[in-house]
Parts: C-alpha cells; structure tokens; sequence
C-alpha cells in the first residue's frame, strides 16, 4: 500500500492529459466526418454504397499497425504529402501530437460513421417528409429534425468512438511515436513501464484506464436505455 501511496505522489499525468486531449479532438473530427460521410453513402445506389461502405469501414477490420504504416508513408517528409505540409504550410505529422490525432481519428473514424448510418437508417422517412412540408432547409432539417431523432444511436458512436481514441496505441506508435511529455499516451506508457518491469506502476494506469472505460460502458448502457424506453 505505502508503495502506490509513493507512485501516485510521483505520478506522471502527463499521458493521460495527452490521451485525454487526443480522444476529445479526435471524438470532433470522426463526429462532423462520420455523420457527413453517412448521410453521403446513404444517397448513393446499392452498388456504390457497398463499395464506399467497405472502404470507410475498412480501419476498423484492419489491424492497427498496418494502418499506421499507410499513415506513416503518407506523411513521411521523404513522401510527396509529408513533404508538401511541411515545406509549403511548415505542418509536421510524424512524431507530433498531430500524427496522435489523425492516427487516432483514422482508427476511430468507423465507429463513428457505422453508427451514424444505422441511426440514418432506422429514421422514419415520414418525419422528413412532414418536416420539408413545412418548408425547411435541407441544411435546418438535418440539423434540426434528422440528428434529433437520431440522437441515441448519434451519441452511441460519439461515445464508441472517444473510447477508441483514448485507448488507440498501434497507429499512435507507428505515426507519433511515443514521445514523453508530446505524443507518450497512456496506452504507450502502460507498455514502456512493463518493458522496464515496472508492473506497479503499469497496473496504477490500468485502474485507471478500467475506470474510465466504466464510465463509458455506464454512459452507453444509459443511452441505450433511454432509446429502449422510447420504444416500449
């Protein structure tokens, strides 16, 4: 006991507050992309749809590390994306906070987006079509009218998918690094302290990270009971 007692004295907040911001901003990329992307796929025909479908849906099949390898060589400075950000717009992904985040979003994105286009499915379309009687927007009733009706499956993704970044480490590594105080998330601090044979220190940050993903299996299970009381 008087050994944790000295480990959280001494404790290193750093990764969690760099997991923490990577799984917010990450959470807002794959939340405005994932439900544009979903309302798009929906629009096209069977054909198109399936193909789209796959290639949107493909990060989340794929494991983590091959992921990050495409990543890795797209933003490579020795490759003609990499090279452009960071010559012409002087913007640098590998081993940055940045290359946290787009690895992050990449890996979470399907989530994201599979959820949205469930919810969009599910959708009533007379609720749609009573609202464009009344004359509104394609833009207001989307905003006003679909994403509301839609909101327990909406906010099923948004939560699936800050759980996912926050715990995303294969990509990270592979396009960030794990950099101490920059791109060194808890999940990259969890394997370094367990390569030095510090399991005490590993086994602090695996409460923590079982407490946060508590409260996200609590806010899911919350979300779902409220959509299961709607219907019945």
């Amino acid at each position: 006991m008087s050994e944790i007692i000295d480990i959280m004295g001494k404790f290193d907040w750093t990764p969690f507050w760099i997991s923490l911001k990577t799984g917010v901003v990450a959470t807002i990329i794959c939340f405005f992309l994932g439900i544009w992307a979903a309302r798009k796929v929906l629009k096209l025909g069977p054909k198109s749809r399936a193909a789209v479908d796959s290639i949107l849906s493909l990060p989340m099949v794929m494991a983590p590390t091959v992921a990050g390898f495409f990543l890795l060589l797209l933003f490579s400075l020795k490759r003609p994306v990499g090279n452009f950000l960071y010559t012409q717009l002087n913007i640098q992904i590998v081993q940055t906070w940045a290359g946290c985040v787009i690895a992050a979003s990449v890996i979470a994105f399907p989530l994201m987006y599979r959820n949205a286009r469930a919810a969009f499915e599910m959708l009533d379309p007379d609720i749609v079509y009573a609202a464009r009687t009344l004359g509104m927007s394609e833009t207001k009733l989307f905003w006003k009218v679909v994403i509301p009706s839609c909101g327990p499956g909406v906010a099923s993704g948004t939560v699936l998918t800050f759980a996912r970044a926050l715990g995303e480490y294969g990509a990270t590594s592979m396009l960030a690094g794990n950099i101490a105080g920059k791109t060194g998330t808890i999940s990259q601090r969890i394997a370094n302290v367990i390569k030095d044979g510090d399991y005490l220190t590993a086994g602090v940050w695996v409460i923590i990270m079982l407490v946060i993903a508590g409260f996200i299996m609590a806010a899911i299970n919350f979300i779902s009971g409220r959509k299961a009381q709607r219907r019945w």
